[in-house]
C-alpha cells in the first residue's frame, strides 16, 4: 500500500508506522479480554456524579409547568382520539355482521 506524505506523517505520530515506513508490530489483545478500566471507589463515584449533576441546564419551575401542561393536553387528545376510533369501529363492525 502507497502512502503519501500526509499519510505516512499521521501514521508515524501515532506511532503506528516507523521512520522508514514499516509498520511497527504491536501485540494486539483478543477481543473478549480488553483492558479492564481501574475501578473507582464509591465517594469517588459519587464526586463525579455531582460534578456531572452541576454541568446540567435544568429547567425553570415556570418550563417545567409549561411542558408538564404540554403533555397532559396532549394526552387528554389522543387518548380521546383513540377512544373515538375505537368506538367507530366497534359500531362498525356491529353493523356489518347484523342480519
Amino acid at each position: 500500500m502507497s502512502l503519501n506524505r500526509e499519510q505516512k506523517r499521521a501514521l508515524q505520530k501515532r506511532g503506528e508506522i516507523g521512520e522508514d515506513g514499516t509498520p511497527i508490530a504491536t501485540r494486539r489483545q483478543p477481543a473478549g479480554r480488553q483492558q479492564q478500566e481501574e475501578r473507582v471507589g464509591f465517594r469517588r463515584y459519587i464526586g463525579e456524579v455531582r460534578a456531572e449533576l452541576r454541568k446540567v441546564a435544568w429547567p425553570t419551575r415556570s418550563e417545567v409547568i409549561n411542558y408538564s401542561i404540554v403533555v397532559l393536553i396532549t394526552l387528554v387528545i389522543i387518548t380521546s382520539m383513540i377512544a373515538f376510533m375505537d368506538w367507530g369501529f366497534g359500531e362498525g363492525l356491529l353493523k356489518l355482521f347484523e342480519r
